[in-house]
């Protein structure tokens, strides 16, 4: 029975662990996990939309493939702020209920995992065993209801987890074996019985992942029966080749996940190292590799060229690609006012000589000015910094259009341009994102302040932010000059813009909008989804403050950075709608909405700055 006020020996928050003795090269270590995160997020992402947009993929095999890439995508993304938080920002606290959820939420995708590979297993015994009647078992009915059965036995199964351990007293020791909650590990956190968690936990495995290995072995055995039948032995090596990737698939998920249990069970005296390696090789085994597996081993010509063009020419252009590059591009001032464009001129330089001096006086206030050496304002001159190096890196050709009519660029320096452009603005989102972060802290946690943003974590989060965009936008460039392009050359900016480049090509761009629209929701998506739920926090927090003017001095502390988010995300928006939809939309529509975009944030910024910070204003008044 749960003893009353129970929750009285609850922590507030758990420490998560790193790699024991390799703390002060956590930040380096991090990088290869960036990467992983990244192939196992593009890979899966990538399988997802090659399988929708390919009618002939609509088959079972690959709907069960694209379940087992929706499980990876959601068990990457349910780990990755964790992880990256210990290892890129040495930030080891998770509240109770937070880790409860993270815990509650891995659980689940691995369970899923588990009842996915059971159903491949059974396409693959029915498609070798029973061929004639393939499509009267694999209905898309039953498809659907195999789908909606791992999701359901998933939660009910996961649900007793977190209830179990919430009622039990834990130690003063908080400290967990991994970098994310694992139930196992936080059940030793306790300090009463924790009989019935260990009881409910391994009629949990027998009845998850214990039932679902044995069907498939015995699915395999089948298998082999009816493969041995067969008479020759390159029809046996061909049958047995469709099941290649689904039995290696198998070993690298379960492998992990039993010496992973086996160590929790019986390797109290094993070294933590053992312990952190095993939990990481269960999270990035399967997650990166199926992708890959994946790509090489499927026989579909469809899924294999699509695939086998992201991860073999992602990072080189096709031999011989310049012979169909143009030398030239043709920049677009504004369609219909060619003659007055020397006129329009004069607004673009103000707004040009307002974002470049207006930063330049952040930077410059921020670094004379001791008492603005705090993180709000360190985010605010890393902000200024980005603002000006995206006014700068369109400059040149903004005022070459308008004020010379030179409609000019070269195709490389075109792809420079676009390069450090989508690099700037990668390097704006993530620092919106961390002046999201410093206010959450700011508002919800004030005690842990400075502990939470320290100088070296602050250090951490701006050369995150840039290794992030570069590593990100790297494959854009090379994606691009492997394409032939069509005679017409002219762009509809007076800048060079991914989308814009994009579509002067003549060949297949289905690799370059892949990339494409799986670095937006990497790079804009999760960080815009992370300031949103920065706010709901900011605001649940604000609401229990007493007083009204309590609560509207503490929101006003957000209203710049607010008008910030909107000013970069509305516009970037509606211009990739714009690129992705708007094929009969009118030019000058392209052209304004990309020159708010240019425009928008590295001349208001300043603006909205100067207006709340008193120092910053004095200064422009001088």
């Amino acid at each position: 029975m749960k003893p009353i006020n129970s929750s009285w020996f609850q922590p507030h928050t758990v420490l998560l662990a790193g790699i024991p003795g390799l703390e002060s090269v956590q930040i380096w270590i991090s990088v290869p996990l960036c990467v992983m995160y990244l192939t196992a997020i593009l890979g899966n992402c990538t399988i997802l939309l090659v399988i929708k947009t390919t009618s002939s993929l609509h088959e079972p095999q690959y709907i069960f493939l694209s379940m087992l890439a929706a499980t990876d995508l959601g068990l990457s993304l349910s780990t990755l702020p964790t992880v990256l938080s210990v290892f890129l920002l040495n930030h080891r606290e998770i509240e109770f209920h937070s880790c409860l959820t993270q815990m509650f939420i891995i659980h689940i995708f691995s369970c899923m995992e588990s009842a996915i590979l059971l159903a491949m297993a059974f396409d693959r015994f029915v498609a070798i065993c029973n061929p004639l009647h393939y499509t009267m078992v694999l209905t898309p009915a039953k498809i659907t209801q195999m789908g909606l059965t791992a999701v359901v036995r998933g939660v009910m199964l996961m649900v007793p987890l977190p209830i179990l351990l919430k009622r039990l007293p834990f130690c003063k020791d908080v400290i967990l074996s991994h970098c994310y909650c694992y139930h196992p590990d936080v059940m030793k956190l306790a300090c009463g019985s924790v009989r019935v968690n260990m009881i409910y936990g391994l009629s949990l495995v027998i009845c998850s992942f214990g039932i679902d290995s044995v069907f498939i072995f015995i699915s395999y055995i089948l298998i082999l029966k009816t493969v041995l039948g067969i008479a020759s032995k390159s029809g046996q090596l061909k049958t047995l080749n469709t099941c290649v990737s689904h039995i290696f698939t198998v070993f690298i998920f379960c492998v992990p996940l039993i010496v992973l249990t086996l160590i929790h069970r019986f390797g109290q005296f094993t070294s933590p190292l053992l312990h952190v390696t095993m939990a990481n090789l269960f999270l990035f085994l399967t997650t990166v590799l199926n992708p890959l597996v994946y790509s090489l081993k499927t026989r579909q010509e469809h899924l294999e060229a699509d695939l086998d063009w992201i991860l073999r020419n992602i990072l080189m252009g096709l031999i011989n690609s310049s012979w169909f590059q143009p030398h030239l591009l043709l920049l677009t001032g504004i369609p219909g006012l060619e003659s007055v464009q020397i006129w329009i001129s004069v607004p673009l330089c103000v707004m040009y000589l307002t974002a470049i001096l207006g930063n330049c006086t952040i930077l410059l206030v921020i670094k004379t000015t001791s008492s603005l050496h705090e993180p709000q304002y360190i985010f605010l001159s890393m902000l200024a910094a980005t603002d000006l190096g995206l006014s700068l890196s369109t400059l040149p050709t903004v005022l070459s259009v308008f004020l010379l009519n030179h409609r000019e660029i070269e195709f490389h320096s075109c792809l420079t341009q676009m390069f450090f452009i989508h690099i700037f603005s990668c390097m704006e989102s993530a620092i919106l994102l961390a002046m999201a972060f410093d206010r959450f802290v700011a508002i919800c946690n004030p005690l842990h302040y400075t502990m939470v943003l320290t100088p070296a974590k602050i250090t951490q989060m701006g050369l995150t932010a840039v290794v992030r965009g570069v590593m990100l936008m790297v494959p854009l460039p090379i994606l691009l000059k492997r394409l032939p392009f069509c005679k017409d050359v002219i762009l509809s900016h007076c800048y060079c813009y991914h989308p814009d480049v994009m579509k002067l090509a003549c060949g297949s761009v289905r690799v370059n909008m892949i990339y494409g629209l799986s670095l937006v929701i990497c790079s804009f998506g999760i960080d815009s989804v992370f300031i949103f739920i920065s706010y709901i926090l900011v605001l649940k927090t604000v609401l229990d403050i007493a007083s009204k003017s309590g609560q509207l001095k503490t929101l006003n502390t957000c209203i710049s950075h607010i008008f910030t988010v909107f000013i970069f995300y509305v516009p970037l928006i509606v211009l990739t709608l714009i690129h992705r939809f708007g094929q009969f939309t009118s030019p000058l529509l392209h052209v304004t909405m990309a020159n708010l975009f240019l425009f928008l944030t590295p001349v208001l910024n300043p603006l909205v700055y100067s207006l709340k910070i008193k120092q910053i204003r004095q200064q422009y008044l001088r």
